[in-house]
């Protein structure tokens, strides 16, 4: 009897042995074997892989497009690629769409140049749905040849002078100096030949002349499928694209967040000069497209502005602002928006503007130079730099403090 209890106890023994066992092959990534079998299978240290434990879902689709071509040779035009990450505890009330610069994609969204998990990690961490897209005719959204324009690409040169060494590869403009985040340390620092930024031009995209003829309707496209308030996060060309689409769809725009968006808003500016060198006369004040004003307006000419001084000389321009009696933007009355500029970006010189401009005409738009609140040494790019974290972080106390004031609860 004990003898036949024993044997009991020992089969027992080695078939729980043998499951513990598989469990680990299988997270392991292997099937049930030996560990160098599994170990083998892994990416190698130079391929950086992050854990997705806080992710409970993820997918893509596209959004937007129109048929073009003759019948019989129809081709998808204007379609936008988008991928949506899901925590697996939604804590937070809206969701963050993110819209990228020029010559991007949303993979910056998602990893840096040299190796970090990017902003879209950190923020499925706090608990936001996360929705990043690549423009149409960029990235994973098809670009379809003789309909959707000429495509330029940004040079070496180009990308070293104005984000990733501009002290040392010939930048022109005031704060170059102030730029010390880039995250290598390597010699050759931000230029070719860093193993950083050699990694970093292989994700550079090329790019259509007039990506918002494109990207603006697949944008609103994307937040009708939402059907609910979002927070906009943009940057750069995003920021046009992202006014162009709140015009349009102010009932989804829970609040925005605008890094260093294309300006300024009237004038054309030469960065170096420190100086305007026109203005624009199919400017609706933040983009050339139309945009509803009270009192209403039908063309840019009835917009009457004057240049007002500069309140930082030699470091940012003077920004035009409308004349009284001052014309509202009739969809932006009230808006929560948070514009941030870096220490070290060429877009100091006018980043000032575009807030000024939209708070003069009712939305509420509280722009922050990142040094005043202790962020230093950035540049345009600044969520791939050394310190990208400090800057994410700093966004999101802004938005729990002035958008997320109401609880959001579920789980996926």
């Amino acid at each position: 009897m004990a003898l036949n209890k024993q044997i009991v106890n020992a089969k027992t023994l080695l078939l729980l042995t043998a499951a513990i066992a598989l469990v680990v092959g299988t997270r392991l990534g292997g099937q049930a074997g030996s560990r160098a079998t599994t170990s083998s299978a892994l990416p190698p240290a130079s391929i950086p892989t992050f854990s997705t434990e806080n992710i409970g879902r993820m997918a893509h689709f596209y959004v937007g497009g129109h048929y073009v071509g003759a019948p019989g040779k129809e081709q998808m035009d204007g379609s936008m690629y988008v991928e949506v990450w899901v925590p697996k505890q939604v804590r937070m009330p809206y969701p963050i769409v993110m819209f990228h610069g020029n010559g991007q994609t949303g993979s910056v969204w998602q990893q840096t140049p040299d190796g970090r998990p990017g902003w879209a990690y950190y923020l499925i961490d706090q608990g936001y749905v996360v929705y990043m897209v690549d423009y149409p005719a960029r990235g994973r959204s098809p670009y379809v040849p003789g309909v959707d324009g000429t495509l330029g690409i940004r040079t070496a040169t180009e990308l070293e002078q104005i984000w990733t060494a501009p002290a040392t590869s010939g930048g022109d403009f005031p704060r170059k100096n102030k730029y010390t985040q880039w995250p290598s340390n390597s010699p050759k620092k931000g230029m070719v030949g860093d193993p950083v930024f050699d990694n970093f031009i292989k994700g550079q995209m090329q790019f259509v002349n007039d990506q918002a003829a494109l990207a603006v309707p697949a944008g609103i496209a994307l937040l009708d499928a939402i059907g609910k308030p979002v927070i906009l996060l943009t940057h750069s060309q995003g920021g046009g694209i992202g006014f162009d689409v709140a015009e349009k769809r102010a009932q989804f725009i829970a609040g925005m967040v605008s890094i260093e968006p294309g300006g300024p808003q009237i004038g054309n500016v030469d960065t170096a000069k420190v100086a305007y060198t026109r203005t624009n006369p199919n400017s609706w004040g933040l983009t050339t497209n139309k945009y509803e004003f009270d009192p209403p307006i039908n063309s840019p000419a009835e917009l009457k502005t004057h240049l007002e001084p500069s309140e930082r000389p030699g470091d940012e321009v003077g920004c035009y602002m409308q004349d009284a009696p001052v014309h509202k933007l009739v969809h932006f009355q009230n808006m929560r928006i948070l514009s941030i500029s870096a220490e070290g970006t060429y877009h100091r010189v006018f980043d000032v503007c575009i807030p000024k401009w939209l708070n003069q005409a009712g939305a509420k738009d509280e722009f922050v130079r990142l040094e005043d609140v202790g962020i230093h040494g950035n540049m345009h790019e600044m969520f791939l730099d050394r310190n990208s974290d400090e800057v994410i972080k700093f966004i999101d106390g802004w938005l729990r403090k002035n958008i997320n004031t109401k609880a959001a609860s579920g789980t996926r």
